[in-house]
């Protein structure tokens, strides 16, 4: 195999939660285990996110020593760059000089969920530029549609990966990027999600009840990003079940959160009345803001669950993108079976034994029996998918071998 430098562009500390560090530091630190020179690196110009003021801030108090703690703790301490992109263009981390070309004589730039314009709106100078498609449809449909947004994503990037893997095939609707080189899928670090049995008897997941932004037109027809639209289908889910399942949610009320400059997608909140709504069909909740602002009380969270009960956007739903969740795929690892809603996800992952799809209500109680019935069995099976599936060793090495790197 050859070394390659490979730089990865994303916006962890710009958005401080635990599900983004994840994503992010397991591709980025997966990279580095195959044995390429890996750098991490921040230059959006849109405010951060600091949770300590609860608000998006013009300055990088918080996000400065964020990123730094969350890249020692991925063994890449050295290795992170962050330019104060909305105010003097400071870099911390490393210097101007090296940063600069290390972003300019990289072999790949993978810019997650080409959240960044680099080139055009940063003004800096790349090697071969790659949108990492973690959130399929949005650019998608933007681009068939002729959207500006849409537009500018594809000028800006060399090349496009998906971790929609139906997109183009003929079960999808969803047309194809220009340039798009390969499919993949969210890569785990499967030794730091590995654990024990599971304290707790809850089912649970962890995300936004609701959000504001990103939903799309196609064909005639509206699709939804918040995910709060596919949980109302089955609101009365936890009376049909003897199982608790846990909502890790954003339980602030709407009017105490700050949308600052830069915010695409808006997290909401959580009106009393929909919170009694919930707790009125049985559902239990947990506010997120206790554990989802550190990667490893995040990972904690997780292991100590039974197993992730979840839904999927609307648009991933519908249109059958095949895309799957890192989270749940951090779940399988940790050995903790998945019952998630089918977004035709069984084309390329296994389903039936520790990883459930479904979607309807009757489907979702005969795979909450099954896993019962038999948990040491659907948990050893949740983790076999993990590693057969996401070990992010083979899933990169696969997605640098469909690039031709």
């Amino acid at each position: 195999m050859t070394s390659r430098r490979i730089v990865v562009v994303g916006t962890l500390a710009g958005n401080p939660y635990a599900g983004m560090a994840w994503m992010t530091m397991q591709i980025t630190a997966g990279l580095r285990r195959l044995g390429h020179d890996v750098y991490y690196m921040e230059v959006t110009s849109s405010w951060p996110y600091d949770p300590v003021r609860k608000a998006m801030v013009k300055d990088s108090n918080y996000a400065v020593p964020y990123l730094a703690r969350v890249a020692e703790s991925f063994g890449l301490g050295d290795r992170w760059g962050y330019r104060r992109s909305y105010s003097d263009n400071a870099w911390f981390g490393m210097d101007r000089a090296r940063a600069e070309s290390l972003l300019c004589e990289a072999d790949a730039v993978f810019n997650i969920a080409g959240a960044t314009r680099v080139r055009t709106k940063e003004g800096l100078e790349t090697g071969r530029f790659i949108y990492f498609g973690t959130d399929p449809v949005y650019h998608e449909i933007g681009f068939a549609t002729g959207d500006d947004i849409g537009r500018r994503t594809v000028e800006e990037h060399d090349e496009f990966v998906t971790y929609g893997e139906n997109i183009g095939s003929p079960d999808c609707p969803i047309p194809p990027l220009p340039r798009l080189k390969a499919r993949t899928r969210q890569p785990v670090l499967l030794d730091l999600w590995r654990d024990g049995p599971p304290p707790r008897k809850e089912f649970t997941t962890v995300g936004n009840w609701k959000q504001a932004g990103r939903d799309v037109k196609f064909a005639g027809e509206t699709y939804c990003w918040s995910k709060h639209h596919e949980f109302l289908r089955f609101i009365d889910l936890p009376k049909h079940l003897d199982q608790p399942i846990e909502l890790a949610l954003n339980l602030a009320e709407p009017k105490t959160i700050q949308h600052g400059r830069g915010a695409v997608v808006a997290a909401l909140g959580m009106p009393s009345a929909t919170r009694s709504l919930l707790e009125t069909n049985g559902w239990l909740l947990c506010d997120t803001r206790s554990f989802t602002t550190d990667p490893w009380l995040y990972r904690a969270y997780v292991q100590s669950s039974r197993g992730e009960f979840t839904v999927a956007r609307d648009l991933n739903v519908r249109l059958r993108s095949g895309w799957f969740s890192e989270r749940s795929a951090c779940y399988l690892a940790a050995g903790r079976p998945v019952i998630t809603q089918d977004t035709g996800f069984g084309t390329v992952l296994p389903t039936g034994e520790g990883l459930f799809a479904f979607n309807t209500m009757d489907e979702i109680l005969a795979a909450f029996e099954a896993v019962n019935s038999d948990y040491d069995r659907h948990s050893r099976a949740a983790l076999e998918i993990a590693e057969q599936y996401f070990r992010a060793e083979t899933v990169l090495e696969k997605l640098l071998a469909d690039l031709g790197l």
